[in-house]
């Protein structure tokens, strides 16, 4: 057998493990070792699973994961997310779908804390979904918008999607934080546009909220504060070079836990219970990494992506045909695949593909994390759908998927506007990095 043919054998196996629900990460560890062990050797595959299992596990610059979740649990346990959305709420709760626009703003907030999609749609989901429901708002609508606004998590900086493509391309993660800022803003505006139609194409589904005082407005904006200036801190210590990514991590979780400890709003009690959550979702994320670095030398020894690379490129269909092609491909895996795991099992095959089309990989990066998002409610797979069915069980599943299907189509809105202006993405890393 061939090694792009035992290649194919090992996606394939992938491929059914992953629909058996087996984890992304054993089951990458299990394809990639024996895979290597056929092309290689035993003694390769041992060599390997034990070199790059330390090397990973030593990075300095994936310390930013474990802080960064820390940073949006402890705000999450605190209540700061609720008044973040509370904040919101005042200001513009009153105008029609002004509570589902508030819960977009809310999780754009929250996911510039979090860094994640889950987290995002979970944590708004509780805070939001009894709002809306209180006051009439179209099921279709309340759920679209929690799942949609989720996925703001894996773009609007801090994003761990941001940073594990960067260690899987060997990217700038501070350059990357930059270039999702504007896509970042641009989507959640999209998601508001999206609200302000489907209300005036029919008014029942978001109706007006109640009238706020000014006084209640400045009391409301006042006890969300601390998250704004959190997120000014960090993001901001980033974009001004004060800060690299990894000092802002270590910033920003110390001063949510001090912030949370003088507000009185957090004991050790729930800083345990937010560093246990922590600790367990770092494990996840450090599993699927480290078996990707175990899976990659696979594919790369059976010479599978200069394959695909000789099939695309000698297709002519041109560096933005190629380009479209491997952004369709995401959207289909983005069916039934995770987001963490498309960007493992791909980015091996696709990177050198970029590259050799000239690619800023900065660019595409950005392009991918958004394909990615797409895919978290897509069906059949959807998880932000399925995480919103948690928080809503009374909803049926068909009627959330029904819900989010304009947020994804703006979704698709914005990744062409990336595509045709690459300046959205690239303005800020090249004006304030170099």
């Amino acid at each position: 057998m061939s090694p792009v043919a035992i290649a194919l054998t090992g996606i394939g196996i992938l491929l059914v493990l992953l629909a058996l629900r087996v984890p992304v990460a054993f089951a990458m560890f299990l394809i990639g070792f024996v895979g290597i062990w056929a092309l290689n050797g035993f003694n390769a595959a041992i060599g390997l699973l034990s070199s790059e299992s330390f090397t990973l596990a030593s990075n300095s610059e994936l310390i930013v994961i474990p802080l960064f979740i820390l940073m949006g649990n402890v705000a999450s346990v605190t209540g700061m997310s609720r008044r973040l959305y509370e904040a919101a709420y005042a200001i513009i709760g009153q105008v029609r779908g002004g509570l589902a626009a508030a819960t977009v703003i809310g999780c754009g907030g929250f996911a510039a804390l979090s860094g994640s999609s889950v987290a995002s749609a979970l944590t708004m989901g509780k805070v939001s979904l009894a709002e809306m429901d209180r006051y009439d708002y179209d099921s279709r609508l309340s759920t679209g918008v929690v799942a949609a606004g989720g996925t703001l998590g894996i773009l609007i900086p801090p994003s761990t999607g941001f940073v594990i493509y960067a260690i899987l391309s060997e990217q700038s993660i501070g350059r990357l934080f930059l270039a999702g800022v504007i896509p970042g803003i641009l989507l959640l505006l999209m998601f508001l546009l999206t609200i302000w139609v489907l209300c005036l194409i029919r008014p029942a589904m978001g109706p007006r909220g109640p009238s706020t005082s000014m006084a209640e407005k400045t009391r409301a904006v006042m006890g969300a504060l601390p998250i704004i200036v959190l997120v000014l801190l960090t993001i901001g210590g980033i974009y001004s070079g004060f800060f690299s990514p990894t000092e802002a991590a270590g910033v920003g979780a110390g001063a949510v836990v001090l912030m949370g400890f003088a507000s009185r709003t957090l004991n050790l009690s729930t800083l345990w219970q937010a560093s246990r959550d922590s600790i367990v979702t770092t494990a996840s994320v450090m599993l699927i990494l480290i078996a990707a670095h175990v899976f990659n030398p696979f594919l790369a020894l059976s010479h599978i992506p200069d394959f695909i690379e000789e099939v695309l490129i000698g297709s002519d269909l041109g560096r933005i045909g190629t380009l479209i092609v491997i952004l369709a491909i995401y959207m289909v895996l983005g069916t039934f695949l995770e987001g963490f795991a498309m960007l493992v099992l791909t980015l091996p095959i696709f990177v050198p593909i970029a590259t050799a089309l000239g690619i800023d990989l900065i660019w595409f990066g950005v392009l991918v994390v958004l394909t990615l998002e797409m895919g978290l409610i897509s069906p059949p797979v959807g998880i932000n759908v399925f995480i919103v069915k948690s928080v809503a069980p009374n909803v049926p599943l068909g009627r959330i998927f029904r819900g989010v299907m304009p947020f994804w189509l703006a979704m698709l809105v914005t990744l062409a506007l990336l595509v045709a202006f690459p300046q959205l993405s690239l303005l800020l890393p090249g004006s304030m990095m170099g």
